[in-house]
């Protein structure tokens, strides 16, 4: 049966040195004056557009939330560039192998189910040489949820695909409850905050503390 494996970003396929969150709060100081404005905003697991929504709400800062997101998005992705050559980041292990065994399935479609803004997502995988892996995805200024998230990745790589051929590979419970709101195959890998343990009690089907093993990674989410 045809597989679609969908990968967050930040913290499962590389760690970009801190580049994000410093091109954010540049920009949030640039367009309303106030610095490190996302200084108490958990970033991880969480869609950039909750991510610059509570933003918003933790300074108070008024106005039309879609005009303000389209400025904030602009210079985001104006300063984002600089911020990624000025850090040192790396891929994640097993990555691009891991990836590249993927791809040389005929059965199994690559895409991206990722908090990031689609834009700013493509510069980091891009930094890294991952990009040309993923022909699109789910994307963070479409939505708070993660899990609408996931569906619009499938909607738009695999529409029809039953979920339950579907397979979100992320870092954090908020990936995992994601995958599982729609049936999907929910994997984690403890190369963020959180620990094996941490991904097996909020539900994933699959735990890895990183995919070092490529080979066997490739094997046990293409089982089944």
């Amino acid at each position: 049966m045809p597989k679609l494996v969908l990968f967050d970003i930040d913290n499962t396929l590389l760690w970009s040195g801190g580049a994000g969150g410093k091109a954010m709060n540049l920009a949030f100081r640039d367009l309303f004056g106030i610095d490190d404005g996302f200084a108490r905003v958990e970033f991880s697991g969480r869609t950039d557009r909750s991510i610059f929504a509570e933003g918003l709400r933790l300074h108070r800062i008024q106005g039309d939330e879609d005009v303000l997101l389209q400025q904030f998005m602009e210079q985001y992705f104006s300063l984002l560039p600089t911020a990624l050559s000025e850090t040192t980041g790396r891929l994640m292990p097993g990555f691009p192998q891991l990836l590249e065994a993927l791809q040389r399935r005929l059965d199994v479609w690559l895409g991206l189910a990722t908090g990031n803004f689609r834009r700013s997502g493509y510069l980091k995988l891009a930094r890294y040489g991952v990009d040309s892996f993923f022909p699109d995805g789910g994307f963070g200024e479409e939505s708070e949820e993660r899990a609408d998230i996931v569906r619009a990745a499938v909607e738009r790589l695999a529409p029809g695909l039953d979920m339950t051929d579907v397979v979100v590979v992320g870092d954090t419970p908020h990936d995992v409850d994601s995958a599982l709101a729609w049936g999907a195959v929910a994997v984690g890998v403890a190369t963020g905050r959180h620990s094996v343990d941490d991904l097996k009690a909020c539900g994933a089907h699959l735990t890895f503390s990183d995919f070092a093993d490529w080979e066997g990674t490739a094997d046990a989410l293409l089982a089944g």
